[in-house]
């Protein structure tokens, strides 16, 4: 089962640089999608084979993400039932016979970490809905998760200390998550592989120097392991300031 995740910075504008391209080849399973800054009625994407499902933020223009999925599941939930974290369009859940699929994309803590104290407490609320998901039957979870846990996750850790994205806090409450049950897929694979990463400022030529950061994620609640087959994060595409990421489960 092939898996990819994608935050594409804005599906309309994506879909101009070449989404449609990627998804075909690709040919994934299930294809999660973060940041698709829309409302429903503004595009219409027609995916043959697929289901589509859309959770949209309030505020026009802003977060919201989507999963398209071959295999029907049993059922779909949108948001984790707190009102406070559900008007952003942030998560996605589907049910199907031996797993949660949960595609997230997390708030940013943004500049002078003005919404750090909320990020904390969605970190909080995001593990235990999570949690309380795996209880009834392993979790799969992926999107930008806005954070890079080690300093082997982004370029330039000394100097990006306390930004948002790798503040202690941020990285302990990730490092929290992962502790909770669940597996960091492409480090499972590739625990030490450097200069490897999912997203890169569009200042500053970063992308071209590769000075970007990991925070686009695949993890499995470790219950899982024994169906991990492959994780890949694909550099070379381009049509947003992030790039896929890929799991595959046997």
């Amino acid at each position: 089962m092939k898996l990819i995740s994608w935050n594409v910075n804005g599906i309309r504008a994506c879909v101009q640089k070449g989404f449609m391209d990627y998804f075909t080849e690709s040919d994934a399973d299930i294809f999660c999608i973060q940041e698709s800054k829309m409302q429903q009625g503004q595009l219409e994407l027609t995916l043959p084979g697929y289901y589509q499902y859309w959770n949209y933020a309030e505020k026009k223009g802003y977060s919201g993400t989507a999963i398209f999925t071959k295999k029907e599941p049993l059922q779909a939930a949108y948001g984790i039932g707190i009102e406070e974290h559900d008007k952003e369009g942030r998560v996605i859940t589907l049910e199907y016979d031996t797993f949660f699929m949960v595609t997230v994309y997390t708030p940013n803590s943004q500049n002078e970490l003005a919404r750090l104290d909320y990020r904390m407490q969605w970190e909080d609320d995001f593990r235990a809905y999570l949690n309380t998901l795996a209880k009834k039957k392993p979790v799969v979870v992926c999107g930008d998760m806005n954070v890079a846990h080690k300093e082997i996750d982004l370029k330039n850790p000394k100097t990006n200390h306390k930004n948002a994205g790798f503040t202690d806090e941020e990285r302990e409450k990730f490092t929290t998550l992962l502790e909770s049950g669940f597996i960091d897929t492409f480090r499972y694979f590739y625990p030490d592989k450097t200069d490897i990463y999912s997203w890169w400022s569009y200042r500053f030529s970063a992308r071209q120097k590769n000075a970007g950061w990991r925070i686009d994620y695949f993890l499995v609640s470790k219950k899982m392991e024994d169906r991990l087959e492959h994780a890949a994060i694909h550099t070379e595409i381009m049509g947003s300031d992030h790039c896929p990421v890929e799991l595959v489960l046997r």
